[in-house]
């Protein structure tokens, strides 16, 4: 299969440039990618004022450049992030991103934080199959899961998410696109947008790919206002998302008890594997949210200890994440994070 890359430069900049794989002229041949490739650039540059098209190229699956995908169970593929926050990360690839492959089409659980990346996870489900990519599934509005939709979208993929999703995403587009486009090169962040679910899940959903079915669970608001699970059904594999952080330190931008909440009660089906948003894989639940319980249990005490004693906010929020030091070897990117989780949860728990 040919791939139509095209090189797009920032407008007055001949050296900030990056390639653009439109998978609208993947085609069978070189010469059928080359006849559709005119067009479909031209369509593409269209209304993207502050880009220039600078040549195009047809390439084989084999010599795009392709994440790494790992086989985590029969028919699912996982790319593993650096657990490092954004802000410590060169490309900002950190989150865990997932594919699963049925026998009429192939689903992607979360699409990582620029369009670059999306393309990459692209052309390696292209190494796997050549099954169209019919729905993506957002596990919530983070920029280093949602940002690399669009390349899946123009595939003709349908895109899903939380039904509180579009609002917290839209609201937060701006400043998103700001961040990266402040942490990374233009190599990495050109053409990346943020693309809106088609459809959204209020509560329970399926899809079906194929003799092959994905469950969809809306949860309460946890880790965000607006997380969304994933259960593969022929190989009990759950994507969790972001409600379970594994060596990266959790971040709080929803509501702590209502994270503990939802850890209190183990999924039904019990998984036979774990995907986290961040971290290693693993086939044991108890593993997966042990030590992400512990620490928010301990910030959730410490804080109401806090606000017990009379302490305001400046004097609470050192003191818990002081409180939570002993903690700090489990846990990447543990200072900071910690003290943003202490500022969250006093704001949410001093009204208890």
């Amino acid at each position: 299969m040919f791939h139509l890359i095209l090189t797009v430069c920032l407008a007055g900049s001949s050296e900030d440039c990056a390639p653009i794989l439109l998978p609208q002229a993947e085609a069978g041949t070189r010469a059928e990618c080359e006849a559709r490739a005119g067009r479909i650039a031209e369509s593409w540059l269209k209304g993207r004022s502050g880009l220039v098209g600078a040549g195009s190229e047809c390439l084989p699956t084999g010599e795009l450049t392709a994440l790494p995908l790992q086989q985590v169970a029969p028919g699912v593929h996982v790319y593993i992030g650096d657990p490092v926050q954004m802000e410590e990360s060169a490309d900002g690839r950190i989150a865990n991103l997932g594919v699963v492959i049925g026998e009429a089409s192939v689903a992607v659980i979360d699409t990582g934080v620029s369009r670059a990346q999306g393309q990459e996870l692209f052309a390696a489900i292209r190494r796997l199959t050549d099954l169209p990519v019919s729905h993506v599934i957002l596990t919530h509005m983070h920029p280093d899961h949602a940002l690399g939709t669009s390349v899946f979208k123009e595939a003709g993929a349908e895109i899903l998410g939380h039904a509180a999703m579009p609002m917290a995403l839209d609201i937060r587009a701006r400043g998103y696109l700001d961040s990266i486009t402040r942490l990374y090169p233009p190599a990495e962040v050109i053409g990346t947008e943020i693309t809106l679910p088609d459809r959204t899940v209020a509560d329970r959903d399926s899809i079906d790919l194929g003799g092959r079915s994905l469950s969809l669970r809306a949860e309460g608001t946890a880790h965000t206002d607006n997380d969304l699970t994933v259960f593969d059904e022929a190989t009990a594999t759950l994507f969790t998302g972001d409600l379970v952080f594994r060596e990266l330190a959790p971040v709080i931008d929803g509501s702590l008890t209502g994270w503990l909440q939802w850890l209190e009660v183990a999924p039904r089906p019990v998984p036979q594997v774990i995907v986290p948003g961040h971290g290693a894989v693993t086939d044991s639940w108890a593993e997966a949210i042990g030590p992400q319980t512990e620490f928010l249990t301990a910030l959730r005490d410490a804080t109401r200890e806090a606000i017990a004693a009379g302490a305001p906010m400046s004097d609470a929020v050192p003191q818990v994440t002081k409180s939570l030091q002993d903690m700090e070897d489990t846990w990447n990117s543990f200072p900071e994070t910690a003290a943003r989780d202490a500022t969250a949860a006093y704001k949410e728990l001093e009204w208890e």
